[in-house]
């Protein structure tokens, strides 16, 4: 997701390859956003914290990750790496960048770093919470007031680990969140390339939208493909 806010323009946990080991993505890759303030990555795994997207942005951007997940993006060359905790925050330009819990193992396996998984409330002219990748935590209502949430509704496969909102959970996180606006996210992009896309991929947001109408009516649901836009 590019997000734009006061005039601070933030990344979060890019993948702008066509493919990741395994994973194909459905669609064309999009291009490498340009004039970045920040990058913020949830966590370690390959499909959040993918290095060579994070190379491929070109001059040093400011990256915003868990705390023990600095070392190892900036021993791939990516600096300046900043690592916060949840609880923590940074400003950057005018926006308020805190970070929050994640209920998702976030360790870079094999042999890379035990690093938790967060996710980020970014306040500044609108307040919005990115969830990355989680399950529902203790206290995530304590989040709100939000003006929007970006939450994953599915994965990259049929079938979801533990760690993880399928579109049931996540309007229950919607519910507990109460924001404006909720974007679905986390579907319909990657897929294992020996997996046939059927309902598993493209269903999970209309469910999604479906479930929140029913568990939290007053919440306005925007579903976007890959690629589209929202503008508050």
């Amino acid at each position: 997701m590019l997000v734009e806010l006061g005039g601070v323009r933030l990344l979060t946990d890019p993948v702008l390859r066509g493919r990741v080991l395994h994973l194909r993505r459905a669609s064309a890759p999009p291009g490498s956003p340009e004039a970045l303030d920040a990058v913020l990555v949830s966590h370690l795994h390959y499909d959040h914290a993918d290095l060579p997207s994070l190379r491929r942005l070109g001059r040093p951007v400011r990256l915003v990750c868990a705390y023990g997940a600095g070392d190892f993006l900036a021993r791939a060359g990516l600096r300046p790496v900043e690592e916060l905790q949840p609880g923590e925050s940074i400003d950057v330009g005018a926006v308020r960048v805190e970070a929050t819990p994640a209920v998702h193992a976030g360790s870079r396996r094999p042999g890379g770093p035990a690093a938790p998984a967060i996710g980020f409330v970014l306040r500044g002219e609108r307040s919005i919470y990115f969830a990355g990748d989680t399950d529902l935590f203790e206290d995530m209502a304590a989040l709100a007031p939000l003006d929007v949430a970006l939450l994953p509704v599915a994965g990259w496969g049929p079938k979801l680990g533990s760690g993880h909102l399928d579109p049931r959970r996540a309007a229950n996180a919607a519910a507990l969140l109460r924001p404006g606006i909720v974007v679905p996210i986390h579907w319909g992009t990657f897929h294992p390339r020996w997996t046939r896309r059927g309902r598993w991929f493209h269903d999970p947001p209309h469910v999604f939208a479906a479930h929140v109408a029913e568990l939290a009516p007053e919440v306005d649901v925007r579903v976007l493909v890959p690629g589209e836009s929202l503008e508050l």
